[in-house]
């Protein structure tokens, strides 16, 4: 009696997997739209639009849902996702936030102490320089017109002939970074926390031509309090928590692969 139980159970597994064979092509072309999938396209449509859709605009994201569904698995049933770099980058990206959210834990107090700690300059608020400038073009003898031009403010003139700069003549509390952006390296490189207030200095080449400045008022550089960027600090942890997650997981796979590089590759 178990042995003809044993051979009607074989006998029925063998057909239960053959009509799973024979019928597995047929699967594929079942497609069921979740709940849960029209709502997030509603909601997007939503945010888009600012209005909630109509019953036909409705049925026309299901369709366009459905549409995008069968071009899909045609497509993949045609072999077009292979070696497509576009789909690979979607996939790898798509992979990598998956395991970047696995560690999203709020971190404790404690821990963005330590970090803020270990990462202190990243911080720092560099020196800001309130400053008004006179510019003379490089297309019009810079160097000439502004050292002559700062001869007669030396001299006591108060206004002398120079050119409009496009960014104004008057700036306030501007980082050297943030000078360096306006007015090039060369130029950004004589604003020290020593500089002279309230003293005509020139000329200083810039990216543009030649500048007498006077700086009016400098704000020193500083550390700022944790208590001042938490929400900043919090966000750079989460963010190397993310890369040290998906770097430890391509590290965690990397030893099941082999890897072929042609050595002799011309390029």
């Amino acid at each position: 009696m178990k042995t003809k139980l044993f051979l009607f159970f074989i006998i029925g597994l063998s057909i239960y997997l053959i009509d799973i064979g024979l019928n597995s092509s047929d699967n594929t072309k079942e497609i069921y739209i979740s709940d849960q999938e029209v709502l997030s396209l509603v909601s997007a449509w939503e945010s888009q639009v600012g209005r909630k859709p109509t019953e036909d605009e409705i049925t026309r994201i299901i369709n366009n849902l459905i549409e995008e569904e069968i071009l899909y698995r045609e497509a993949l049933l045609l072999g077009l996702d292979q070696e497509d770099r576009i789909i690979k980058r979607r996939l790898a990206q798509k992979i990598s936030f998956l395991k970047q959210e696995t560690s999203t834990d709020k971190p404790s107090n404690d821990d963005l102490i330590e970090y803020y700690e270990n990462n202190k300059d990243r911080y720092y608020i560099k020196s800001a320089y309130t400053f008004t400038h006179h510019f003379f073009s490089a297309e019009n003898s810079s160097l000439i017109r502004s050292t002559n031009g700062f001869e007669e403010i030396l001299n006591g003139s108060i206004s002398i002939e120079s050119d409009p700069f496009f960014l104004g003549k008057n700036f306030i509390n501007k980082n050297e970074d943030e000078i360096s952006r306006n007015f090039g390296k060369l130029f950004s490189q004589n604003f020290k926390e020593d500089i002279k207030t309230n003293e005509w200095m020139g000329p200083l080449k810039s990216s543009f031509g030649h500048h007498i400045i006077k700086v009016n008022n400098t704000i020193p550089g500083y550390y700022p309090l944790i208590t001042e960027i938490l929400n900043q600090v919090e966000i750079d942890l989460l963010a190397e928590k993310r890369d040290s997650a998906i770097k430890d997981y391509i590290n965690s796979v990397k030893l099941e692969y082999k890897i072929f590089v042609n050595k002799n590759l011309e390029y």
